[in-house]
């Protein structure tokens, strides 16, 4: 099947300090988040100046993925959206449109499946395309990709790298501590054709991770970033409760290592580099951050790899993944509902 874009679909941050409130609302619309909490995070983004590094990191993955492309001889122009700022996705839809666009495939820079990492990213093109009207392209969103090769493998060698900043000598009182981010409980036990994948998906992940990286530490994968109603049940532990709990063991030394996110925007520089770190530190815990792919080359071929899963005659093929869970290129229509969204 033929296509002629691609599409950079992210999550989206303020740029300035007057943005950061109306960018908190359009993300949180509809979800009963209290205003206090709002301040609360508001407060993380004017830590870093009202500024969020989200968008300048998918300026430099798209600049990569431009110049990746044109080096392996790969004719598509490179677009990109937002899901709750500026450059908004409906704005991105409609440029495509008006430069004659009419199929474009959409990386989303989530690598797992289940209702905000992988459907909501679905809605917002659909609403997108409504919003531009029937010229819309048609825009279909590329695999999810939490084993491929190009994100396991930029993690692995950054938690290696984490590793090496530690003590050896107290590499028996080591942990790794993978995170993520967190999501209601709800959400985490979708029913449906593929349920509970975030949480499956993001096991694999760690496996993997770890086995690459440090198969003679044990290690976690706990979670971070809770927002919504406090009356929610949301995955636990969190990472901070968790640090605490591994100092009671007596482990003296934690890799943490982001696996749930792509680049270190806000969410990875507040809630690890920032909180997680001052609680390590108050525990007496040595602490050391592992770095995300950004736009590490392996990362960027993954992108070039997932359109010719798609595009190449033999692209079944030219699929490579590490782990064994299901994989496909097209959700059924109630996947990862959560269960008070269904009809």
């Amino acid at each position: 099947m033929a296509y002629d874009a691609l599409v950079l679909v992210s999550f989206g941050g303020p740029e300035r300090p007057e943005d950061v409130l109306p960018f908190l609302q359009n993300v949180t619309r509809g979800r009963g988040v209290p205003p206090e909490r709002l301040a609360e995070v508001a407060e993380h983004y004017l830590h870093f100046g009202g500024v969020s590094p989200i968008n300048q990191q998918c300026r430099d993955l798209l600049a990569a993925i431009r110049e990746d492309f044109a080096a392996n001889g790969v004719d598509l122009p490179v677009y990109w959206g937002n899901r709750n700022w500026d450059p908004m996705l409906a704005d991105t839809v409609a440029r495509m449109r008006d430069d004659g666009v009419t199929r474009a495939l959409a990386f989303v820079t989530s690598a797992y499946g289940g209702y905000s990492s992988c459907r909501q990213y679905q809605e917002d093109i659909a609403s997108a395309r409504a919003a531009v009207g029937p010229d819309a392209p048609l825009i279909e969103k590329l695999r999810q990709f939490w084993d491929h090769p190009g994100f396991v493998e930029p993690h692995a060698d950054a938690v290696r790298a984490a590793l090496a900043q530690l003590d050896p000598a107290k590499r028996d009182s080591t942990r790794l501590v993978f995170t993520a981010h967190s999501i209601p409980a709800s959400a985490a036990a979708t029913a449906g054709p593929h349920g509970g994948r975030y949480t499956a998906q993001l096991e694999e992940t760690a496996r993997l991770v770890h086995a690459a990286a440090a198969p003679d530490l044990p290690y976690d994968l706990v979670w971070q970033s809770r927002s919504g109603p406090p009356q929610v049940p949301w995955l636990e532990p969190d990472i901070n409760d968790h640090l605490t709990s591994l100092a009671e063991q007596g482990v003296t030394g934690v890799v943490v290592s982001p696996i749930g996110f792509v680049s270190d925007h806000l969410e990875v520089v507040w809630d690890l580099d920032t909180e997680a770190l001052e609680t390590a530190k108050q525990l007496g815990l040595d602490f050391v951050r592992a770095g995300t792919p950004g736009t590490d080359p392996r990362f960027v071929a993954m992108v070039r790899e997932l359109v010719a899963e798609r595009t190449a005659p033999d692209g079944e093929r030219l699929r490579r993944r590490l782990g064994e869970l299901p994989a496909w290129d097209t959700c059924p229509a109630l996947c990862c509902v959560p269960a008070a969204r269904r009809p």
